[in-house]
């Protein structure tokens, strides 16, 4: 896949891309939603001898249209979902600067310089999909605004079995409620996060339960305190563990800023400081709590590697 970064006015001319078939939306998560546009995408591209292509943009626009987020956090930051769509089998993906200039854009100028400019003959986006100043423009008026020099699809919503729409939204509020469960129902898969294990109190291995420190990059969206039922990649492996987010009531009276996000990973003692690792959200187990002392302390984290451990033999495969 071609990654192509554009900035606003880009300079490309027509003859610089293959006639594509390109995908349109914001994608964050690349849910089961925004995977149904991408595949419509392949299939039109393949039908009619096009290149498969996807638009996103970065950052997300709430960041440069809304005074009050200053810092945004993904489900896929961009490396992630670039990767996610690479994996689709898209040939091309483009994306554009959002900035304040681009917003500006009305939608007939961003359907000249952005689809009919960079040689696009199909355009495929969701029945919700909006473009131009203020999103003024939607699936509705793109073919007036195509001049007729491009076909458009547009793919409904798809809901879950509570009739619910599958999308970015409800992705970002069952995480922000520990429902790391539910991810592969809305995004195929489960829920990851990529940090560096980097150096902690060192508290667990005196107690016998030794565990990876993990700084998570903050652009992503952390679960909720608590211990969860977790994979971890380290050294290009997989491992099972059981995972502390929080701030160790049982050790500390006053709240750090962030909370530490701890994995105590089964039957393995390798020294992995500095080293990347990806966190693979399965379950939560139970909220943070504080105990009276380490022995109550301890015995809790027995159980709660025991309930991971059940839980990891009951899915197998």
């Amino acid at each position: 896949m071609e990654m192509i970064m554009l900035k606003h006015p880009h300079e490309h001319k027509k003859e610089d891309f293959p006639p594509m078939a390109m995908a349109l939306g914001y994608f964050d998560g690349v849910h089961l939603g925004h995977q149904q546009v991408i595949e419509e995408a392949r299939k039109e591209a393949a039908a009619k001898g096009l290149k498969s292509a996807v638009m996103t943009f970065d950052p997300h626009p709430s960041v440069v249209l809304s005074k009050s987020v200053q810092h945004m956090e993904y489900i896929t930051p961009l490396d992630d979902k670039a990767r996610i769509i690479e994996e689709m089998g898209v040939d091309y993906l483009f994306v554009v600067h959002f900035s304040t200039d681009f917003s500006s854009l009305l939608p007939q100028e961003f359907v000249d310089q952005y689809i009919i400019g960079l040689n696009v003959q199909h355009v495929i986006a969701g029945f919700d999909y909006s473009y131009g100043k203020m999103g003024k423009g939607n699936m509705e008026t793109i073919q007036f605004h195509s001049r007729g020099k491009f076909d458009s699809t547009v793919v409904s919503k798809l809901s879950t079995q509570e009739e619910e729409k599958v999308s970015s939204t409800l992705i970002r509020s069952f995480l922000r409620d520990g429902k790391v469960d539910e991810m592969p129902g809305l995004l195929g898969r489960f829920y990851t996060t990529k940090g560096t294990v980097i150096n902690g109190e060192r508290r667990g291995r005196t107690i016998g339960f030794p565990t990876a420190n993990v700084g998570i990059e903050d652009h992503y969206i952390l679960p909720p305190t608590g211990v969860y039922a977790v994979k971890i990649q380290v050294e290009g492996a997989w491992h099972e563990g059981v995972c502390n987010v929080g701030y160790k009531p049982t050790f500390h009276k006053e709240k750090k800023d962030k909370p530490s996000v701890e994995v105590h990973i089964f039957n393995f003692n390798k020294e992995i400081y500095g080293e990347p690792a990806t966190i693979e959200w399965h379950l939560r187990l139970r909220s943070e709590r504080k105990f009276e002392g380490i022995q109550q302390l301890v015995a809790q984290i027995e159980k709660d590697k025991q309930e991971a451990l059940l839980y990891f033999e009951k899915n197998k495969g």
